[in-house]
């Protein structure tokens, strides 16, 4: 689920219990920014992930641009409404593949032209 603040990533984990990643990369600013940001993260997985989370499955959040100047309550929301979404089950539509579904049958440059003077 993709938040303005962070993506929730939700996957079973074969019974392993009810766990949790975070990931900020170096894009979103120095080690400073990051490690506020994760923190911050920190605090919202322990608060909500033990009541709204999914048992038996492992829920991953990655830190998006503007989630640093976001405000507390505010990533709050986002989280939650991303931890019912994931609940219920409703997950954002997978993404489409850059170039995919408008190109009109397009071969890209690596795959070879079908011969027409085969019998």
């Amino acid at each position: 689920m993709s938040r303005p603040g962070l993506v929730l990533l939700v996957r079973p984990n074969g019974g392993a219990g009810l766990r949790f990643g975070i990931t900020v990369t170096k894009r979103i600013g120095n080690a400073v920014v990051r490690n506020r940001m994760k923190r911050r993260f920190r605090a919202l997985v322990r608060e909500l992930l033990p009541i709204h989370g999914l048992p038996q499955h492992d829920h991953v959040l990655i830190g998006r641009e503007g989630g640093i100047e976001r405000d507390f309550a505010l990533l709050r929301e986002e989280l939650l409404a991303a931890l019912v979404r994931a609940t219920a089950g409703k997950g954002d539509p997978p993404r489409r593949k850059p170039g995919a579904g408008k190109g009109g049958g397009k071969k890209g440059p690596n795959q070879p032209k079908p011969r027409e003077d085969r019998p």
